[in-house]
């Protein structure tokens, strides 16, 4: 395999820098919307897959601008990588340098992820301090505290996070450890590097999410013991060596949640497939709320209907088994057109209302106060131009200018391909009317109409 061959497509981030999207809003949805593989799982069992000395073959990879740097990530400490459709073939037998490049782990928090296998592999780490969207402070103090409870002597010089493993066996060893938070960036950091330490490492307070979940049930497909995933308490207990893996990643519980949402805003009907109902219960739980029927079709399959009122409702984000903070954006863009108040607390990150000034501009009624947004339901939204302040709020302005009047302009669409695998190309194939064009296009179209509206005023 090399290095460079079958990757996800360089040109998504650029493209996406350049291009807006136009949305012309009003149109109802129909038909049935594929979801992808869950983008959380496969950024962080892309930095799993280093664990084993052998090849991985990870299924269900969605094609995603941080799926790619993640992939730049790894090919960098030497790795192998190929990719053929949602296919993504990584080979970790080599590992030629023990330091990730500055310039790609401060574009995608994720990536700092990969420093406990990569320490557990190697003995030793070198991790720029990680990247992302602007939403809040997400420190890395829980990693770090972790894998010095587990013998790693760790400093943190220049933005860089330099790991070792003293004595002669380079292994770390097992520990007791205590999450102050549930984080999950710390949970899969940890499960990951106990995997090959000598002796049991038991997390309490652990991030109960699906995708941590998913990285166990990886690691454990390559031989790893881990006990728990998926409860308040895992139990890892060390291995020497992993061997190879043919794994399936599980599908995008959020993007599911995104494309429930767009279809109750736009009182359509949709199935959507694959998926696994049991991650999205506090999800389905609020739609049903609003007066939104939502059908389980099939164990992997949901059918959500018009509804005939929408209902305002209260939301308060928590991890999981919680409102995923993931969804408030959406959330927020679909209470907007819902009959009465609603609020929207949010308790997971702190800077994550931005979106609520963009949803303004649409004509929406949200006042924000510090985590909390206060929203009022409006008759309608018109059409305006907005940006995207990260990938979710991008999201939540999608669905809103589905659901506007006129046309709707979206930039900043860089965020919205981190997280969302052709989420444009997928509307469209349900029948909204929507469209990708260069930001150059755009610009010249709006001055085109200005002018016209110029002569028409002096005629």
């Amino acid at each position: 395999m090399n290095p460079s061959s079958s990757l996800p497509d360089a040109k998504l981030v650029s493209e996406a820098d350049s291009s807006v999207l136009q949305i012309w809003g009003g149109h109802s949805l129909r038909g049935h919307v594929k979801i992808s593989g869950a983008k959380n799982s496969a950024l962080v069992i892309m930095a799993g897959a280093l664990l084993c000395s052998g090849d991985c073959r990870i299924r269900n990879v969605p094609l995603l601008a941080d799926v790619e740097r993640m992939a730049e990530v790894i090919s960098a400490l030497g790795v192998r990588l190929q990719r053929q459709g949602d296919t993504l073939d990584i080979n970790a037998s080599e590992i030629k340098t023990s330091k990730a490049p500055y310039e790609l782990v401060t574009q995608l928090r994720a990536s700092f992820f990969a420093i406990g296998a990569i320490l557990a592999r190697l003995g030793v780490a070198q991790m720029p301090l990680p990247g992302g969207c602007a939403i809040g402070a997400r420190p890395v103090d829980l990693h770090v505290r972790g894998l010095q409870a587990m013998g790693a002597e760790v400093q943190i010089e220049h933005g860089i996070c330099n790991a070792y493993v003293p004595g002669s066996s380079g292994r770390l060893k097992g520990a007791k450890i205590y999450l102050d938070t549930p984080s999950v960036g710390a949970t899969e950091t940890l499960m990951m590097a106990a995997t090959l330490a000598d002796g049991e490492t038991v997390l309490e307070n652990a991030a109960r999410e699906p995708e941590v979940v998913d990285l166990a049930n990886f690691c454990k497909a390559m031989g790893a013991n881990i006990q728990g995933a998926g409860t308040s308490t895992i139990t890892i207990v060390g291995v020497p060596k992993l061997h190879s893996v043919d794994y399936s990643i599980i599908p995008d519980r959020i993007e599911a949640g995104t494309f429930l949402v767009a279809g109750a805003v736009t009182r359509s009907e949709l199935i959507l497939s694959p998926v696994v109902p049991d991650h999205l219960i506090p999800v389905i739980a609020k739609l049903r709320d609003i007066g939104v029927p939502i059908i389980e079709e099939a164990p992997d399959c949901l059918r959500i209907l018009p509804a005939e009122t929408l209902r305002a409702t209260d939301i308060d984000t928590l991890p999981h088994p919680g409102f995923p903070t993931d969804m408030q954006a959406p959330f927020m863009a679909l209470l907007t057109l819902a009959e009465g108040d609603s609020i929207i607390n949010e308790s997971v990150f702190e800077n994550r209302l931005r979106h609520a000034s963009e949803l303004n501009r649409l004509g929406a009624d949200i006042r924000v106060k510090g985590n909390t947004a206060f929203v009022r339901g409006v008759p309608m939204l018109s059409g305006a131009p907005v940006i995207g302040t990260d990938l979710r709020a991008s999201a939540a302005l999608v669905i809103a200018g589905l659901a506007a009047t006129g046309k709707t302009t979206i930039k900043g669409l860089h965020h919205l391909d981190r997280g969302y695998d052709q989420l444009d190309v997928k509307l469209q194939q349900l029948g909204a009317k929507i469209s990708r064009v260069s930001e150059v296009a755009a610009d010249a179209e709006v001055a085109a109409s200005n002018n016209t509206a110029s002569a028409s005023v002096s005629t």
